[in-house]
């Protein structure tokens, strides 16, 4: 294999699909996105991305079996139209990769009839945590942004960079002439933060016109609160006592 190579079901053809990218990245905010959005909609696998510019490994499986690494896409369909969703076990960690494994995503989601594409990822606020996570976006067109601003999407609060396939993406989206746009839940330090997730996926109910049970998440984001409010609580009781500055006047 030389190239990023993308097999797919020939079989199941696709209606109007709207993609949602969520690989790994920030606080896992996109991955736990994808995941609990495949899950609760009940999405099948219609496609596998395989690439040179993976990391080389192969994923251990409980069954005894292995797989190459991969990025894998799946599929529901209604009456609406359909829901594509990409989630898979890494990113190209090159740029070389980058280019070529997200212009490849794009092109076969054109192929298929596909015109809008969100990709998920978290922005970084700082090491606090954050309790109240907004979610924010950047688009490639009016419409869109307008769109997402009236779900509650917040635009033109963000500064810097977005790096890997979140960003990419949708530059490529627009390049191809495809609409597209990058959601992101505001975050921190956490490796996994379901605080985060579950803000977009309350945003993509109302953008996508879809139920989605957060009770899941709800309870993670439940035992993430209860674990940071420990932490909190076990960093203050270490803090040493301030001392205070009186001041007399006479």
């Amino acid at each position: 294999m030389n190239s990023t190579r993308i097999y797919y079901n020939k079989k199941l053809k696709p209606k109007e699909p709207i993609l949602i990218v969520g690989l790994p990245g920030i606080g896992s905010v996109g991955s736990l996105v994808a995941e609990y959005l495949k899950n609760e909609i009940n999405a099948k696998r219609f496609a596998t991305l395989y690439s040179p510019h993976f990391i080389h490994q192969t994923i251990m499986l409980k069954s005894g079996y292995t797989r190459l690494i991969s990025n894998r896409f799946y599929v529901k369909s209604s009456k609406k139209g359909s829901i594509m969703i990409l989630l898979g076990d890494t990113q190209a960690p090159s740029p070389e990769g980058q280019y070529e494994v997200n212009e490849e995503i794009v092109r076969f989601f054109k192929s298929l009839g596909g015109k809008t594409i969100y990709t998920i990822g978290g922005y970084s606020a700082g090491s606090h945590y954050i309790h109240n996570p907004r979610v924010f976006g950047v688009a490639t067109d009016s419409k869109t942004k307008s769109t997402l601003s009236k779900n509650g999407i917040v635009f033109g609060q963000t500064s810097g960079a977005i790096w890997g396939s979140a960003g990419m993406i949708v530059s490529f989206a627009k390049m191809y002439g495809l609409s597209a746009a990058c959601i992101m839940g505001e975050t921190s330090a956490l490796e996994i933060d379901a605080n985060a997730a579950r803000a977009v996926l309350e945003s993509l109910k109302k953008i996508l016109g879809i139920n989605i049970n957060l009770e899941n998440i709800d309870k993670i984001k439940t035992e993430t609160d209860r674990m940071i409010k420990e932490l909190e609580d076990a960093q203050k009781a270490a803090e040493p006592p301030r001392k205070e500055n009186f001041t007399y006047i006479r």
